[in-house]
């Protein structure tokens, strides 16, 4: 049997790792797998590689800083971001080619990457045909992964998280990263912050939960400090400057919510925070049995 046809016949089943000890059999180059957000490794053929970028991957769990600015300097991110299934990446700077997949989670979110780097042999029109079939056959097999299908609220989280701590700050590096959070988006942002009324951050956003997943799906949110913080597009149906929500819900779960002015740079996200934090402050301090304060 040729390349392809071996990746088909693997069975699902048997796990990541399986799949990916047995891939290797085949192409006989190491193959490694981790996520979109921040790099980190999830799985790897345990093989021998003198490749510095594979080197760093396995040792540490991840890619520095550093390296992640040298793929964003190469278009390696704008590439892997944008490509459908996966890309081969070249560069002098590379001792070896590799070839990166996407991995997709069941409601079609790219949630993870597996890579397979050059340093044993050569890629050709087989390897890259049974590579994409390898992809195919992972995202398969995380289909019905409970953390792959939390993933997506969770890479929105981590997004928000380092926006407002400011730890994003290099716009290179985190294009693709932005337009992926961007996405669902039709015009302006508003940021809203609520209130966690006790010590329970974890019970308040389930709470919250099971109103973004039924009814406002293109909300992204995280919790920051002792806030909700809810990211929204302006032309959300159920957004008014002088109404969000229902107050009653508020009421009803003694929350309080503030929110921002409109902005369209996701990197202004900060500020419009301290905005809907500053609306919040004033809301409460002058309270007159309202819940949702609007910044002026």
């Amino acid at each position: 049997m040729n390349k392809l046809e071996q990746i088909n016949a693997l069975e699902n089943g048997n796990g990541i790792q399986c799949l990916l000890d047995a891939a290797y059999k085949i192409f006989q180059n190491p193959i490694a797998m981790f996520e979109t957000n921040d790099y980190n490794l999830k799985a790897y053929t345990d093989v021998a590689c003198d490749d510095p970028l594979w080197d760093e991957l396995i040792k540490t769990g991840t890619f520095s800083m550093e390296t992640q600015g040298f793929f964003a300097k190469e278009c390696f991110t704008e590439d892997v971001a944008n490509a459908d299934k996966l890309v081969i990446l070249k560069s002098s700077k590379l001792k070896y080619d590799r070839i990166i997949g996407n991995i997709f989670n069941r409601d079609k979110i790219k949630v993870a990457n597996i890579v397979m780097v050059g340093s044993n042999s050569h890629f050709n029109d087989e390897d890259t045909a049974a590579f994409e079939a390898l992809a195919d056959k992972i995202s398969d097999e995380i289909h019905d992964d409970k953390y792959f299908t939390a993933y997506p609220q969770m890479y929105y989280e981590s997004i928000i998280v380092r926006l407002l701590k400011g730890i994003i700050k290099d716009p290179l590096i985190y294009t693709s990263h932005m337009q992926i959070f961007y996405d669902g988006f039709e015009d302006y942002l508003y940021v809203t912050v609520v209130r966690i009324p006790n010590d329970d951050p974890i019970g308040y956003r389930n709470m919250l939960e099971d109103q973004f997943k039924n009814k406002r799906l293109s909300f992204k949110y995280a919790i920051y400090r002792e806030h909700v913080v809810i990211v929204m597009s302006s032309k959300h149906k159920e957004y008014s400057e002088t109404k969000f929500f229902d107050e009653n819900f508020f009421k009803q779960n003694d929350l309080y919510a503030g929110i921002s002015s409109s902005f369209e740079n996701p990197y202004e996200l900060l500020e419009h925070y301290n905005q809907a934090l500053a609306a919040l402050k004033n809301g409460m301090e002058k309270n007159e049995g309202q819940w949702v304060f609007v910044h002026s």
